[in-house]
């Protein structure tokens, strides 16, 4: 079953559910998802969005709720925090397993290693190979310091 599919499916569950919260998030991720296929559609109205596609897409989601979850805990609006929480936690569920940090370090070893990478010039092709390889499975953001270290 497509990824699509699978959030359709839980969407349904979730009203049959009457769990609020959860069938909130699914909607704005189908919203997502059909706001891509629109931004997509071809001269003969065909949209072809693949599962990576969709998960690219999710992958925003959960950064975009990650900041506001920063800076709601910032200003002290613990509610609205905890609401965005709940919002990855079930955006979380469509995505592939993260991998764990000493995995993470073993990919950029490899990464860097394969590309033969020497200096901070370098950094544009590991971490285009890490993207390629392991798309929604770790935070680049939180990658690229760690790419730094190892080529400075």
């Amino acid at each position: 079953m497509g990824l699509r599919q699978q959030v359709t499916s839980a969407l349904k569950q979730a009203m049959k559910d009457k769990d609020s919260a959860r069938l909130a998030t699914l909607r704005l991720i189908n919203a997502a998802i059909k706001d891509q296929d629109i931004a997509r559609r071809t001269a003969d109205g065909e949209t072809d969005l693949s599962d990576d596609d969709i998960r690219a897409i999710m992958a925003r989601m959960i950064k975009q709720r990650r900041e506001s979850v920063r800076a709601y805990e910032e200003g002290g609006r613990l509610d609205l925090a905890e609401r965005e929480s709940r919002e990855i936690e079930v955006i979380t569920e469509f995505m592939p397993r993260q991998l764990r940090q000493d995995e993470v370090a073993r990919a950029v070893d490899k990464a860097i290693s394969e590309t033969g990478a020497s200096s901070i010039r370098d950094m544009g092709r590991i971490m285009g190979l890490l993207k390629e390889r392991h798309a929604g499975q770790m935070d680049f953001g939180a990658i690229g310091p760690m790419v730094k270290d190892r080529l400075g």
